[in-house]
């Protein structure tokens, strides 16, 4: 398994800008059409399935959520799964809407 890796806003912002990352939303839907990170995909964590997440083949899975907290769960639950997905962003939207950068709704 993938040890936790903690990506920072200008890290995410990179990998979102090459394609090097699939940033996944681990919110509850209502959440994530209220505002994300433009590119994000969600797969919320009350009915994480991690065979749901379809990285290309050169992509690092990130997780994201409002504050970092429940990223962790998700790495936890891929691990459980058998599945290497060990990076998040900790800062999460809190992070990102506070330095002014772009966001999405629906």
């Amino acid at each position: 398994m993938s040890d936790r890796r903690d990506l920072t806003i200008d890290e995410v912002k990179e990998g979102l800008a090459s394609g090097s990352i699939l940033l996944v939303d681990v919110r509850e839907p209502h959440e994530f059409a209220q505002a994300h990170i433009p590119g994000a995909v969600n797969v919320p964590l009350s009915a994480f399935d991690p065979s749901e997440i379809a990285p290309g083949p050169s992509q690092t899975v990130v997780f994201s959520c409002r504050s970092g907290a429940r990223t962790l769960k998700a790495i936890a639950a891929s691990h459980a799964a058998g599945f290497p997905y060990g990076a998040h962003y900790p800062g999460s939207m809190l992070e990102w809407t506070a330095a002014g950068e772009p966001v999405e709704t629906g």
